[in-house]
């Protein structure tokens, strides 16, 4: 299992920045795969992690035409800045 984290500084987000992420979410799981999804933000800052099977889906999921105007829009008006880390998750437990 492998997960994304994607941390940002956001700048403006409109209704259009809404309309944009209900639709990237239900893209990543009807089409990608995506097992798990959540965000929360404080002050200015966003947190997003996502749960993928493989890191194909995910490479995939990355280079879909929709994904790629979403990220330019991103860069251009709603995030100040970000990082993206994809990692391999190793071992995994919870409560109860």
């Amino acid at each position: 299992m492998f997960a994304v984290i994607f941390k940002a500084k956001v700048g403006k987000q409109d209704k259009d920045y809404l309309d944009m992420v209900a639709v990237m979410r239900e893209l990543a799981f009807s089409k990608y795969g995506c097992l798990d999804f959540f965000a929360v933000s404080e002050g200015d800052q966003e947190i997003a992690i996502s749960y993928w099977e493989s890191e194909n889906d995910i490479q995939r999921w990355h280079s879909d035409t929709q994904h790629t105007v979403a990220q330019k829009l991103g860069r251009e008006k709603w995030y100040q800045s970000y990082t993206v880390e994809v990692v391999e998750i190793q071992r995994r437990y919870s409560f109860p």
